[in-house]
């Protein structure tokens, strides 16, 4: 009776490590598909190999360069200045656990992809210092916890999405030197008053960018937009 207890246990004990060593299938998919976009010109991701991919964590532990796990999930991925090149995968957005995504200081292009969206525990996103262009995606907005928004220092064009003011917990916003235009959504430029990582140097080096908390645009003159309408309202327009 003793050693048929025993031989349930062990086999009890077997399934549990092999359960722990098992990757979740979207994490396995997630790193597989960001593996391909990315090109790693300096062998810093030696490490990430099918075999990786196929059982990353176990519990606390990661075997992967840059993630970092919690009881057998990848929750957090920092992969900051790799001098990685390529793009950031849609698929990333597999790795529905992850808390933290960090690509800054590399060389990325293309398009932030509004598959991100799908990171619903995501609360730090920084993308900064990187080659993206087109438009920041308004789907971010469904990343409910998001804290952190940093995506300074790349190409990115056309207005900053006004749902991103719905993110009632963003503390940190840096948009800086891009090539952003339009107003400032006011959800989000009126944070800074608050806030003494949520002002003007956030939204500074965007040429089409204009409104609160930037100072007020200024004509080839010298005169801001305000004095203009100010002087349309008192007295007519002048003559300049």
């Amino acid at each position: 009776m003793g050693v048929v207890i025993c031989g349930q246990l062990l086999a009890v004990l077997i399934l549990s490590s092999a359960a722990a060593a098992a990757a979740d299938p979207d994490d396995e998919r997630c790193m597989t598909h960001l593996s391909e976009s990315l090109q790693d010109p300096l062998k810093n991701l030696q490490n990430w190999t099918t075999a990786t991919f196929a059982s990353p964590c176990q519990g606390f532990t990661s075997f992967l360069q840059g993630a970092t796990c919690n009881n057998g999930r990848i929750y957090k991925l920092s992969l900051s200045n790799l001098s990685l090149k390529g793009t950031i995968s849609p698929f990333l957005s597999n790795c529905t656990n992850l808390q933290s995504l960090d690509l800054s200081s590399n060389q990325l292009a293309g398009q932030i992809a509004p598959e991100l969206q799908y990171l619903v525990n995501l609360a730090v996103l920084n993308l900064s210092s990187n080659r993206l262009s087109g438009p920041i995606p308004p789907q971010l907005a469904l990343c409910a916890y998001l804290n952190v928004i940093d995506l300074h220092d790349n190409q990115l064009s056309g207005p900053i999405p006004q749902q991103l003011g719905l993110l009632v917990r963003l503390s940190v916003f840096d948009v800086s030197n891009n090539k952003l235009s339009g107003p400032i959504p006011p959800s989000l430029g009126n944070r800074s008053r608050n806030l003494a990582r949520f002002n003007s140097s956030s939204y500074e080096g965007n040429k089409g960018l204009y409104g609160y908390p930037l100072a007020p645009m200024k004509n080839n003159k010298g005169l801001s937009v305000l004095a203009i309408v100010g002087i349309g309202l008192g007295s007519g327009f002048v003559s300049l």
